[in-house]
């Protein structure tokens, strides 16, 4: 079973809805129990990191994530679940992070291109589970203002260009992440899916 955290942002069932088409047994929930006896887990996010980060306080989920995280069971944070996993944000100075990864989440320098940089961009990948079986950079569905910049540079699988080299996804280990959004972005974004849910 994966469960996709619920706790109160994120497209929670078009995203669901994404990763059953691709045969995953997929629940919606917030509850610690669950989280326990789930094989994988998603986390989404949509909006300020702020705001997820409040929200996910909210649920007392959070003590329990970072052990089955810790513990090795694989994860995949979507858009603000991308960001929320690092120590903190420009956008929100005094809230912290998961701090699963170092490193801060910052704003885009976009070079006078609109700010958020929303629509379909190539992305750039190295080996990674999480690509496999894609042609050379595909196009996927992005909404952001901010990108990660991890202290470990080694962890970014994939970044896109806009006006500058924009973070596009990371992973280390049993730990995955995109800042584009899979569920909207047609076939390639479900062999994502699929990818994580063959793991």
């Amino acid at each position: 079973m994966i469960i996709l955290i619920d706790y109160g942002v994120g497209n929670l069932y078009s995203v669901a809805k994404a990763v059953a088409s691709v045969g995953g047994d997929v629940k919606i929930s917030g509850d610690v129990d669950d989280l326990k006896r789930a094989e994988k887990i998603i986390l989404p996010g949509v909006g300020a990191f702020g705001d997820c980060m409040k929200n996910l306080s909210a649920t007392n989920l959070i003590p329990e994530l970072k052990r089955e995280i810790s513990d090795g069971k694989k994860i995949l944070g979507i858009c603000v679940g991308l960001q929320i996993l690092f120590a903190g944000s420009e956008e929100s100075p005094c809230v912290d992070g998961l701090k699963i990864f170092g490193g801060q989440v910052k704003k885009i320098h976009a070079g006078g291109l609109k700010i958020p940089h929303m629509g379909w961009n190539s992305i750039k990948f190295g080996d990674s589970k999480l690509f496999a079986g894609l042609g050379e950079n595909p196009y996927f569905y992005f909404v952001h203002s901010y990108h990660a910049a991890p202290d470990d540079k080694k962890i970014i699988s994939a970044t896109t260009t806009y006006g500058e080299t924009v973070t596009a996804a990371v992973e280390r280990e049993n730990i995955f992440a995109t800042q584009f959004h899979p569920e909207k972005s047609g076939d390639v974004g479900l062999r994502v899916l699929k990818n994580f849910v063959d793991m």
